[in-house]
């Protein structure tokens, strides 16, 4: 029943070679599905087989059955919403963790995947200038969470707790508690106030206007919890966003923290980064980061920017005994002497599930492989593509853009009515030879390009642009 090694090795060099050929010939494939719904399950059996099948049947129905049903999120073609990319070195760092098998919920259940991801996260506080304060040997430190909407969640929660002086979990939330973040924000924030118990009706979205390019209006924060204070309410939590989903913006960090402390002395400001921290990794782009220095914590995904393949969220606090004394839960069948001991950190305590991966493995494999220098090159290489399609696009009189570029993110118009950029975006992604998503900003319809795939070249984007004005052409 179980495979020989002789038999593992066969299959695996089989699998390998599988992926190899996939990313070889990915560029040439649509890059969105070609399946209507429920056409993969119409083609998988009824019921689950009595007995094993031969593993090269698997693989042959992984080529016909599962294949055509993939979006391709690794072709140099895919625009759309962020990327979520990955690279060889991760690949096989993913592959060895599953080899591994580690369960690393308690550092005494492998040492070494609790001790790699606390260096990972200090290396990293380095390669993106992050306040010392994010680093293991202070106060706070540094977790991988499995996306930045955990982040988000864990951040919360703890700046419940700390709100309502740790009697949330006991007593239940009494206090009024209020939370504030651009309208602009990741839906997370919505989703976390629903998850904490405290509502969405309890999140206060604050305008984020064209004429500030979309960053949340500290002014407007300001008269928010003012307002919400002379009601009663307790204003408890902050979400500051660094690269917005819809336009990219960067919220004015420095000045937000700012209104905190004089307005809600007390409140909790967490930085989400999610697509765009990873600039940091430049120093010119550290502008990004401005004021982080005064917030309470701070994440970014790796698995958007940085070539490592998802989950990998990248999650500080500057105050590490609030986060584990929020989400701490110690059964005697997780004691342990180094855990009594105080000695260790215990990653279980700083995230919502007990158990947890060994994501730490394929970060550590490509900051390996690319280096410092490497990685800062890429990024570099992006934000010119970037740069260059906005220029491309502000130079040709039937297209408009919608909001100022900062960094990998255009966020464009054809001239005309929403149901024309409608029909140019529909063709587009129909076409298989690209993929843009869309959002809407002062209400209208708005084309995004997303530049960040990890082998998207310049030809790429050359192409795009030339199928892009082709089309409005043929829709005007």
């Amino acid at each position: 029943m179980h495979w020989t090694g002789a038999e593992f090795r066969a299959h695996g060099r089989a699998v390998i070679d599988w992926i190899a050929d996939y990313l070889d010939t990915i560029e040439g494939r649509p890059v969105l599905a070609r399946v209507q719904p429920g056409e993969v399950r119409a083609r998988l059996p009824a019921l689950a087989p009595a007995h094993g099948e031969p593993f090269a049947d698997v693989l042959r129905d992984l080529e016909e059955i599962i294949l055509p049903g993939i979006t391709h999120w690794q072709s140099p073609n895919f625009f759309a919403y962020f990327p979520s990319n990955s690279s060889g070195p991760s690949i096989l760092g993913e592959l060895l963790a599953a080899g591994l098998g580690v369960q690393g919920m308690l550092w005494a259940t492998s040492p070494a995947c609790t001790e790699l991801e606390t260096h990972m996260l200090d290396w990293l506080v380095e390669m993106l200038g992050l306040p010392a304060k994010f680093r293991s040997d202070t106060a706070g430190g540094g977790v991988i969470q499995d996306t930045a909407s955990s982040a988000i969640l864990c951040a919360l929660l703890a700046a419940r707790e700390l709100a309502t002086g740790w009697k949330a979990n006991v007593e239940g939330v009494k206090s009024p508690l209020v939370a504030y973040a651009s309208v602009h924000a990741h839906s997370a924030f919505e989703k976390a106030m629903m998850i904490a118990g405290l509502g969405r009706a309890h999140l206060r979205l604050i305008e984020a206007p064209a004429s500030g390019g979309f960053a949340m209006d500290p002014s407007w924060l300001e008269r928010a919890i003012t307002a919400d204070r002379a009601a009663g309410l307790v204003p408890f939590f902050v979400g500051a966003t660094v690269g917005a989903t819809s336009t990219g913006a960067v919220d004015p960090v420095r000045e937000i923290a700012a209104v905190v402390r004089r307005a809600a002395p007390g409140a909790w400001l967490h930085v989400d980064a999610a697509m765009s921290g990873t600039a940091a990794i430049c120093p010119e782009l550290r502008f990004i980061h401005d004021g982080l220095e005064e917030t309470d914590s701070y994440s970014f995904n790796p698995h958007k920017w940085m070539f490592v393949n998802f989950d990998c969220d990248c999650f500080w606090v500057a105050d590490r005994a609030a986060l584990i004394r929020t989400l701490s839960v110690l059964p005697e069948y997780l004691r342990d002497a180094a855990t009594d001991s105080g000695a260790v950190i215990d990653y279980r305590d700083w995230q919502v599930p007990l158990g947890r991966r060994f994501r730490a493995l394929k970060l550590w494999f490509v900051i390996r492989h690319y280096g410092v220098e490497g990685l800062r090159s890429l990024i570099r290489g992006h934000v010119e593509l970037a740069r260059v399609f906005a220029d491309w696009v502000a130079a040709d009189d039937r297209f408009e853009l919608a909001a100022p570029r900062v960094l990998n993110l255009v966020c464009f118009r054809v001239r005309g009515s929403d149901a024309l950029n409608q029909r140019v975006l529909d063709r587009l992604n129909a076409s298989g030879r690209m993929y843009l998503t869309h959002t809407k900003l002062d209400g209208r319809l708005t084309l995004r390009m997303s530049i960040g795939q990890t082998t998207t070249q310049r030809r790429h984007v050359e192409a795009a642009w030339t199928l892009i004005r082709q089309t409005a052409e043929d829709e005007a």
